[in-house]
């Protein structure tokens, strides 16, 4: 196929999780005695957090790059008519997830890394992810049956029934493990977003010839 620049625009989603993957690998080493099996990865990137500079520069181009993408995947389906009204809302939904994550976490970022939740911002910032995690389960669901019919993109329903499973994963696993592994199963959660954009973003790179 003869790729447009919104095509190339794709590749993108993989950039954001590479640089996503790299704050969360590395942001550890300016954070001492942080526990990953432990705590939260928005830990991470607290106000008070010593590792706060470090995420903010090998994040930066996850959270641009992330939505740059989603928004560049949902023109395109509407352009082209991919696939089913069904599917392409599931799309709308997913980017309107990372605009909402994009927005609302520089907004309300956590102000003190592992501590309580007390304050109206710490709140708000819970109140965000409720969101992420809502929008992004709804976008899942509407990708997953709509990939499922006849004529379906089958490829795409596969990988977000596997990022809804790793949601849900870290979603229940948060409240049934014991808090020593809370970073463990969180990581599920935040890494199925990151991936499935990334998926998307090829899909958008081959332009949806992938089934």
């Amino acid at each position: 196929m003869q790729r447009k620049l919104i095509n190339w625009i794709g590749l993108t989603g993989i950039i954001a999780l590479i640089s996503y993957t790299a704050a969360v690998i590395f942001s550890p080493m300016a954070y001492p005695g942080y526990n990953w099996m432990e705590q939260a990865v928005s830990d991470l990137s607290a106000e008070s957090a010593p590792s706060k500079m470090l995420w903010n520069q090998l994040a930066a181009l996850y959270g641009i790059c992330s939505v740059v993408c989603a928004t560049c995947v949902s023109i395109y389906a509407d352009d082209k008519k991919i696939s089913s009204k069904l599917f392409r809302i599931g799309i709308y939904l997913f980017t309107i997830m990372n605009w909402v994550s994009s927005i609302g976490y520089k907004m309300f970022p956590l102000a003190d890394s592992g501590k309580e939740i007390a304050s109206f911002q710490e709140v708000m910032h819970i109140v965000v992810t409720v969101l992420v995690v809502l929008l992004s389960i709804s976008s899942l669901i509407c990708l997953i049956i709509a990939g499922s019919r006849k004529n379906g993109i089958k490829g795409i329903a596969i990988w977000a029934a596997v990022a809804f499973m790793m949601m849900l994963i870290g979603s229940a696993g948060t409240g049934i493990v014991p808090p020593a592994y809370f970073g463990i199963v969180e990581r599920f959660s935040v890494f199925a977003a990151v991936g499935f954009n990334a998926v998307l973003g090829w899909y958008l790179f081959e332009g949806f010839n992938i089934r």
